[in-house]
């Protein structure tokens, strides 16, 4: 039996050290070192730069975290598009990456990849905007 309103929501495994660790406050700098495809340490590290004022190592932070959780998607079996659930705690490093990567390309006047990333979030769970402070 197939979905006949699209594909099946993409879900990410669980990483339960890399998450309590993140959860716990860890520094991210360090979650990287010990796990460095774990995209929600990218994103607290983009997080941290964009709060400093600092806009272009936030966009290297959150496009490098973007990118690893494309990969992780990609062997999940994400083709490209369909839900990918805010809801899903192993979903959210990815999601938070791809916002934080909207914030930063916002702040080096990247305008075009600044509405791509904000359209690609709502597009992978529409509430997803809302809880990242970017509806």
């Amino acid at each position: 039996m197939t979905n006949l309103l699209g594909p099946d929501p993409t879900l990410l495994p669980d990483r339960p050290e890399a998450q309590a660790a993140a959860d716990a406050g860890t520094d991210p700098a360090k979650i990287v070192h010990a796990h460095p495809d774990f995209s929600e340490a990218w994103a607290l590290l983009a997080e941290r730069a964009l709060q400093s004022g600092d806009p272009v190592a936030a966009y290297a932070y959150a496009r490098t975290g973007y990118h690893r959780g494309l990969d992780q998607l990609r062997r999940a079996g994400w083709r490209g598009h369909g839900p990918v659930p805010w809801s899903h705690r192993p979903n959210r490093g990815f999601l938070r990456a791809l916002a934080a990567l909207s914030r930063a390309a916002d702040g080096i006047g990247e305008t075009e990849e600044y509405e791509r990333c904000r359209k690609f979030l709502a597009d992978s769970d529409p509430a997803a905007p809302a809880a990242l402070g970017l509806a």
